[in-house]
C-alpha cells in the first residue's frame, strides 16, 4: 500500500502511523537508520522558543504541542531539560521581552514552567556563569532525547505493527506510468542486486535529499540545506547542571550548552551547506571558533580553546528556501507536497 523512502524520524513516523492503520508498508533507507539528520541533531525536543522570537506563532505552537505529546508518550526516552538564560542589561532580547515570550510559551503548553532567579540563585545553579553585567537569569523548561534511539524505537513499533523496514537499500529511481508515481526501483547497496516495487503511494521522506526524487517528476527545487555543527568537551572541563541558552555576542544567534552522556554538548551553527550531500557533513574551523567564543562569553573563567574539544558532529537540515537572506530566519515550518503521486514531506 505504501512505500516510504528514508529511515530518519520522518520516514519512521510515517511507516509507524500507516502500519497502525493496517496498511502494508515498506520503508527503505540507503544507509543506517537515522544516519542523516536524525542522528546529528542537537538532541533537543524543544518548543521552538526561537521561532517565537521570529514571530512564527504557528510553528511554535505546533512544536510545543509535539514536545508535550512526546513527554507523555515516551517517558525515559524523552526527558525534561531545564534551561537557563542569563539576564544582563543591554543584551537582547532583554529580561521583560524574554519573560513575555516565556509566558506565551508556557500558555501554549498549558502550564507555568519558567521563573526568574536572582544573582545568588543563578550563581548557585550555574557556577562559573559570568557574562558581563550578570544580574540573574530566566529559567524555563524544554526536553531532550537520544535522537537515534527515538528513531529506532519508532521503527521497532512500526515493525511490531507489520511494516517491513530495510536499511542499506537505496531507491535508485521512481516508476512512473502516465505521469503518475506507481512504484520504485531499488538497489541493495551491499551486493548490488536490483528490485522493483509497485506501491499505491510513495512517500519521499529523505530530508535534505528530497529534491533529488522530486526532480524525477519535474518538480522545481524546494530546499535550502543548512548545516548545524556541534562540539563535545569533557564534562570536567565545562561542568553544567542546566542547559545554558544564550544569544551569540557576535550575531545574536541562539546557542546552547548542556550536559550530555557524561560530556558537555555545545551547539549549534546555522550555515548554508554547499558541499555535496553524499559527502558526510563536517564542521569547519570557523564554526569551532564561533562556538568556543560563545562559551567563553558566558564562562570567561573556563578559557575554553579548540584543543579542549574531544569530538564534533554536523548535520544538514532540510529547510525550505523562502528567500530569506539570513539562514537563521528561514522558516522551520513543514510542508507536504503531492507531485504526480509522489508525496514529499
Amino acid at each position: 500500500d505504501l512505500a516510504v523512502i528514508g529511515g530518519g524520524i520522518t520516514g519512521a513516523g510515517v511507516a509507524q502511523q500507516a502500519a497502525a492503520q493496517g496498511w502494508r508498508v515498506l520503508l527503505v533507507e540507503q544507509r543506517d537508520f537515522a544516519w542523516g539528520t536524525s542522528s546529528r541533531s542537537s538532541k533537543l525536543v524543544h518548543g521552538g522558543l526561537r521561532y517565537l522570537k521570529e514571530g512564527d506563532l504557528k510553528t511554535t505552537l505546533h512544536s510545543v504541542r509535539e514536545r508535550e505529546r512526546l513527554l507523555r508518550e515516551a517517558p525515559g526516552l524523552v526527558e525534561p531539560q531545564s534551561f537557563l538564560f542569563a539576564d544582563c542589561p543591554g543584551r537582547k532580547p532583554g529580561r521583560w521581552l524574554m519573560q513575555a515570550g516565556l509566558a506565551v510559551y508556557d500558555l501554549m503548553a498549558g502550564q507555568r514552567g519558567h521563573f526568574h532567579a536572582n544573582l545568588a540563585a543563578t550563581q548557585m545553579i550555574a557556577p562559573g556563569l559570568a557574562p558581563p553585567g550578570l544580574r540573574g537569569a530566566l529559567v524555563f523548561q524544554d526536553a531532550k532525547t537520544d535522537d537515534a534511539r527515538l528513531v529506532l524505537r519508532v521503527l521497532q513499533e512500526a515493525r511490531r505493527l507489520g511494516a517491513t523496514t530495510l536499511n542499506y537499500v537505496a531507491a535508485s529511481g521512481l516508476r512512473l506510468e502516465h505521469g503518475r508515481t506507481t512504484g520504485l526501483d531499488l538497489q541493495d547497496t551491499l551486493d548490488g542486486k536490483t528490485y522493483g516495487v509497485r506501491a499505491r503511494c510513495v512517500v519521499n521522506a529523505t530530508g535534505a535529499w528530497a529534491d533529488r526524487l522530486r526532480a524525477e517528476v519535474g518538480a522545481a527545487p524546494l530546499l535550502r540545506p543548512l548545516r548545524g555543527s556541534h562540539l563535545l568537551v569533557p564534562f570536567w572541563r565545562l561542568p553544567v547542571a542546566q542547559s545554558i541558552s544564550l544569544m551569540h555576542p557576535r550575531d545574536g544567534r541562539p546557542v546552547f550548552l548542556y550536559p550530555w552522556e557524561g560530556a558537555t554538548l555545545i551547539g549549534t551553527t546555522d550555515l548554508d551547506h554547499r558541499e555535496p550531500l553524499d559527502t558526510e557533513a563536517s564542521i569547519t574551523p570557523a564554526e569551532v571558533d564561533y562556538l568556543v567564543d560563545a562559551v567563553n562569553d558566558q564562562f570567561p573563567g573556563a578559557r575554553l580553546t579548540p584543543s579542549d574539544v574531544t569530538a564534533c558532529y554536523a548535520g544538514v537540515r532540510p529547510v525550505l528556501d523562502d528567500g530569506q537572506k539570513d539562514a537563521s530566519k528561514a522558516t522551520r515550518d513543514h510542508v507536504v507536497r503531492d507531485e504526480s503521486g509522489l508525496i514529499t514531506l
